[in-house]
């Protein structure tokens, strides 16, 4: 069986990623959670992730860590299950939009860490944090107005989906306006079952991390 190791689901914005994938690929797997800020935190991690960062997924003797290698990896492992879409255009659409949320966008993560329970009154971004969230709330209106919604690729969720997913979170916390489509797709994604099955998890920790709250 499949194993994945995440940290704990209140604050750890990419074993949600990878979680998300595996969870939507609907396959029996077994779920390691390691709580963060902790001081064993880097051991406890580094027991099943070379890398000392989760998510990592164990298949058998094989690790696989960083989200989009476990995306990828669960792709082609379950073809059947559809995980990026079919069409070879809208896949490497897919792909682009996906790998720059992996690569970019590190104003919004730093000034609003994942805190998936918590709603807080609006404040006004710094200019360089709004301006990625125009580019999200872009990428997000193309793809819709191309898909017809109501996830970006169409009516099933895909890895593009479980990588925004944790902004579709923050927006929430921090109270981020979005409109139209954005704000039709943000509650749709808020709506997936898996996402759900994720926050439910995250209501019933107790760990408070200083890091991310403080």
């Amino acid at each position: 069986m499949l194993k994945i190791v995440v940290g704990n689901k209140k604050y750890s914005s990419w074993s949600l990623r990878g979680w998300l994938v595996l969870k939507h690929a609907g396959v029996p797997y077994e779920e390691i959670v390691v709580p963060l800020d902790m001081p064993d935190t880097a051991e406890n991690i580094r027991k099943h992730s070379p890398s000392g960062r989760v998510p990592a997924l164990i298949d058998g003797d094989l690790t696989v860590w960083d989200s989009l290698a476990i995306s990828e990896y669960l792709h082609e492992k379950f073809p059947e299950k559809r995980l990026w879409p079919q069409d070879v255009a809208q896949r490497a659409r897919a792909r682009s939009v996906t790998a720059e949320m992996h690569a970019g966008f590190a104003n919004l993560r730093n000034d609003c860490s994942m805190k998936i329970v918590e709603q807080y009154a609006y404040k006004p971004l710094r200019a360089q944090t709004q301006a990625e969230v125009d580019r999200i709330v872009e990428i997000w209106e193309e793809c819709l107005r191309q898909s017809g919604g109501p996830f970006l690729f169409g009516k099933q969720p895909c890895i593009a989906d479980a990588f925004y997913a944790p902004v579709v979170s923050r927006f929430r916390t921090y109270s981020i306006p979005v409109a139209g489509a954005a704000k039709a797709y943000c509650d749709a994604i808020w709506s997936w079952p898996a996402l759900q099955a994720w926050v439910a998890d995250a209501r019933r920790e107790t760990l408070r991390a200083k890091f991310h709250e403080d």
